[in-house]
């Protein structure tokens, strides 16, 4: 009688590699697919708090209201138009997310989706960051330059704009962590 390799102590490298890396994979697509669920939430706070901040000050004269919009500064329309997009983007990536999670061997697809994620996370990095010089600059003023903070005149408008950077930047934390895990996933094929 012939013994077997399994009976010598020996597993094939088939049978050894091929159920965890396989699980392995579809453990980190499933929560590939909550983290992006979890950032367009995130950007469409954002792209909400700031879209719909707006403040008048509470004394006026016959002729003159002080107000101040979100779009009266180019910096927040490119935040929340920035928002905006990764938030679309994240919407629509979650059909190929959902891809992955069906056929875990695929590595094209995964490839495409970490460019593509780069790409969203610098435009969100570029427009989370422009937003915070300007909130900084809202908050404490540049005497150098003149420039005098007018959140203690504007509080409420001050606050929707601060806590729209909080979801964004928390969306860029996803979005490292996106990119982290594709790349994993791509490695173990």
């Amino acid at each position: 009688m012939k013994v077997s390799e399994v009976e010598n102590g020996e597993i094939s490298k088939r049978a050894s590699s091929s159920s965890p890396s396989k699980g392995m994979k579809r453990g980190l697509s499933i929560m590939d697919f909550i983290l992006r669920i979890f950032a367009a939430t995130s950007t469409l706070g954002s792209a909400l708090s700031m879209g719909t901040a707006k403040q008048t000050m509470p004394f006026a004269t016959r002729f003159v209201r002080f107000k101040v919009v979100y779009h009266d500064l180019p910096t927040f329309v490119f935040f929340v138009t920035a928002n905006s997009v990764v938030c679309g983007y994240l919407v629509l990536s979650l059909t190929l997310s959902f891809f992955h999670i069906v056929r875990t061997t695929s590595v094209k697809s995964r490839i495409l989706l970490v460019a593509l994620d780069t790409v969203m996370f610098g435009l969100l990095t570029s427009g989370a960051s422009a937003a915070a010089a300007i909130v900084n600059i809202a908050h404490y003023g540049n005497s150098s330059a003149n420039w005098f903070p007018f959140c203690q005149q504007y509080n409420y408008f001050c606050g929707r704009i601060s806590g729209s950077l909080i979801g964004s930047f928390i969306a860029v934390v996803v979005f490292i962590i996106l990119i982290l895990m594709s790349g994993i996933s791509i490695s173990k094929h």
